[in-house]
């Protein structure tokens, strides 16, 4: 294919051909690569001029803006349009003419049909807001505050060696009587059952439903109504199982995950127990009946998954099983749906109690007059091998896996293992795929954190078998999603924060802050070249300060550069020059940060000036919260990791078993936190501060 021919065709497919690294240095895309991902997108994205239809299958704006339309037809020809409240409007366009849709067309999705004799064409006509939602209490100027978790690192006297909604509900009681406005989680998506020790919260089997480990089997009414259940609770062996699980250092997610599966397998023999109208059942048919396709996909995997893992203990993602089930539509599955029927309800049903209990979380927020209540995290993508991309496999290239180019801290590159999803597919399906994953995440919460929001824009597709170095970013359509994702906020009332980390070009932070979704700010990045940090009334209004997050070290961790010597330890940094290079740095950042505190007056002024030497004490940790606290951040979030001093990170970016990442849990238990003076000290002050 000719160099101008191929530019031609991947700038039309989305492939940029160039991109401006890390460093600001502009990169070029080899043309191996660019062919590569257009034989992955398939035929569609290689015809130089497609046929234009005579409307598009959708069409989105905004409700402030000229809604107008120019068909792909030749003479007069009529319009009708259906609007999602009921309402049908008609007309006719003149020939040469474009239709300007009705002014005040309320917002939501409509459906447009244009016809000319026998010819008939339909378009998806989309209207949103011109923002996102944001709660009163933001749009009344408040600076919010709140807790951000990782709920499996929780630990209770009561749960069963994981954080579960039982422990959510705690910590928001003891969070809102403190003041806080929200608790955010890690990504709550559905992982993989049968497969209990592949634990990253940001590689899922689906985004679309809930990882059933979460559930709180004290709260599951049929537990303690199973005379079995009890017996089996109450063994010995069950108790000291239970109580070594608890005690664990880090999550044992094979021995909880059998002891929880136990548990609900005795539940739901009580739970079939029950009557044909008992209001629990016909809740849950309620549920199925609405999670329509997509759910029930979901449950036939985790069965089927579950069916296979017994066979052949090292059965992982759905490409590597036998290939008569790796087809969802063959008659290998259908069989297989027909003949398990029950164990396939059985994990429908854990999806109800996933789903009922983190209602139940959300229903406790809003009783409790939390602004925001749960806040909750949208990973990039799903795994390869998990259930949405094999129940759905035409939407996903699935020869191509997302990442990141190379930068200074990772020069090969990184490559997560998700499949990206196809934007021409989403298109050609009206970005219903998109809807149905927002609804998903949006429902029973009051925020929504998109992890890595750039993805609206582009990814980092990596060819299969491909270094991450060899990969190329695709563009999405960013104003359609934009659109879709305003509208799904507001009918939620669901306010949205992009984590805009890394390099963002300006113009795309002004669209997406123009759009109403909030900025990501954390403490250890808000400095300059000069490792001067930035104030805490320079911080934007319309963003979330943090301390840290999952991907970065504590703050413990930051000030003693203990990230970098686990690096080493973990050989991420091969390099001796790098290494020695990112310590000076470090040092230098941790008197910028230093310097900073001082001029805030957020330490003792007999505090040493000079950060070398200086070890991290509880007025350090006390001056850094208090530091952000007063930032002119409409939101902050402070992590339990940060009030107990701890050193280890939660997960080490581009290690997999060299360190147990999802693993490490807090070092005291919810009732133990909550009773230590030090900490109600601390997060008195951050109220205070935060009013």
């Amino acid at each position: 294919m000719e160099p101008l021919l191929l530019e031609k065709i991947s700038a039309q497919a989305g492939i940029a051909n160039e991109y401006i690294n890390a460093l600001g240095q502009r990169q070029t895309i080899s043309a191996q690569t660019q062919r590569r991902l257009l034989d992955l997108m398939g035929h569609r994205s290689r015809t130089l001029t497609p046929p234009t239809p005579l409307v598009p299958p959708v069409a989105v704006w905004r409700s402030d803006e000229p809604m107008t339309l120019t068909p792909g037809i030749q003479g007069d020809c009529d319009w009708q349009l259906s609007t999602e409240q009921g309402a049908i409007l008609r007309g006719n366009i003149p020939a040469g003419t474009p239709l300007r849709l009705p002014s005040g067309l309320a917002c939501g999705y409509h459906q447009l049909t244009i016809s000319q004799g026998a010819q008939v064409a339909s378009s998806l006509v989309i209207v949103a807001p011109p923002r996102c939602y944001q709660p009163a209490a933001l749009l009344a100027g408040k600076r919010l505050w709140g807790a951000s978790i990782q709920l499996y690192t929780l630990r209770s006297a009561v749960n069963w060696g994981i954080g579960d909604t039982g422990d959510l509900k705690m910590m928001i009681r003891e969070m809102a009587r403190r003041g806080a406005a929200f608790v955010g989680l890690n990504p709550i998506h559905a992982l993989y059952p049968a497969m209990p020790a592949n634990a990253s919260p940001y590689s899922p089997s689906s985004r679309r439903w809930l990882n059933t480990l979460y559930i709180d089997i004290n709260n599951v009414e049929d537990f303690h109504h199973n005379p079995a259940a009890q017996q089996w609770w109450t063994h010995p062996d069950v108790q000291r199982a239970l109580i070594d699980a608890r005690a664990a250092v880090q999550v044992d997610y094979p021995r909880v995950s059998a002891l929880k599966l136990t548990a609900l397998r005795l539940c739901w023999q009580q739970f079939g127990r029950r009557t044909q109208h008992d209001p629990q059942r016909l809740d849950f048919a309620a549920f199925v009946r609405h999670g329509g396709d997509s759910l029930r996909h979901q449950a036939e995997f985790d069965a089927l998954h579950e069916l296979l893992a017994q066979q052949d203990n090292a059965c992982s993602g759905w490409q590597a099983w036998p290939q008569k089930y790796r087809d969802i539509q063959g008659a290998e599955v259908a069989m297989f749906r027909q003949g398990h029927a029950q164990e396939i309800t059985f994990y429908l049903w854990l999806q109800w109690l996933a789903d009922r209990q983190f209602a139940e979380c959300y229903d406790l927020c809003r009783t409790l007059g939390m602004p925001i209540g749960l806040y909750r995290d949208l990973a990039v993508g799903v795994s390869d091998g998990g259930a949405e991309t094999w129940g759905d496999p035409a939407l996903f290239c699935l020869g191509a896996s997302v990442g990141a180019p190379p930068d200074v801290l990772g020069p090969q590159g990184q490559n997560w293992g998700l499949a990206p999803m196809d934007p021409l597919a989403m298109a050609e399906r009206g970005y219903q795929p998109f809807i149905d994953l927002l609804r998903s995440n949006m429902r029973g919460c009051g925020a929504l954190r998109i992890d890595h929001v750039m993805s609206l824009l582009r990814l980092w597709w990596i060819p299969r078998g491909d270094t991450a170095a060899q990969g190329a970013y695709v563009h999405y359509p960013m104003e359609a999603l934009l659109a879709i994702l305003a509208l799904e906020s507001q009918r939620h009332h669901c306010m949205v924060i992009g984590e805009d980390l890394g390099t963002v070009p300006e113009e795309i932070r002004g669209r997406l802050r123009d759009n109403g979704i909030y900025s990501y700010n954390v403490l250890f990045f808000e400095q300059n070249a000069h490792h001067e940090f930035l104030p805490p009334e320079a911080y934007a209004p319309q963003s979330m300060a943090a301390a840290t997050t999952h991907d970065l070290p504590t703050l413990r961790g930051y000030w003693s550069a203990g990230d970098l010597f686990l690096g080493r330890q973990l050989g991420l940094y091969p390099d001796t020059a790098v290494l020695r290079y990112l310590h000076e740095d470090r040092q230098r950042s941790r008197q910028g940060l230093l310097d900073a505190l001082h001029r805030h007056g957020s330490l003792p002024k007999n505090t040493p000036q000079q950060a070398k030497g200086l070890v991290m004490s509880p007025r350090l940790n006390r001056a850094m919260h208090r530091y952000l606290a007063d930032s002119a951040s409409a939101l902050l979030g402070v992590q339990p990791e940060d009030w107990l001093d701890i050193a280890t990170p939660v997960n080490v970016p581009g290690t997999s078993d060299q360190y147990p990442n999802w693993r490490r849990k807090l070092t005291r238990t919810l009732e133990e936190m909550f009773a230590n003076p030090g900490i109600n000290r601390l997060l008195r002050d951050i109220n205070r501060r935060r009013l």
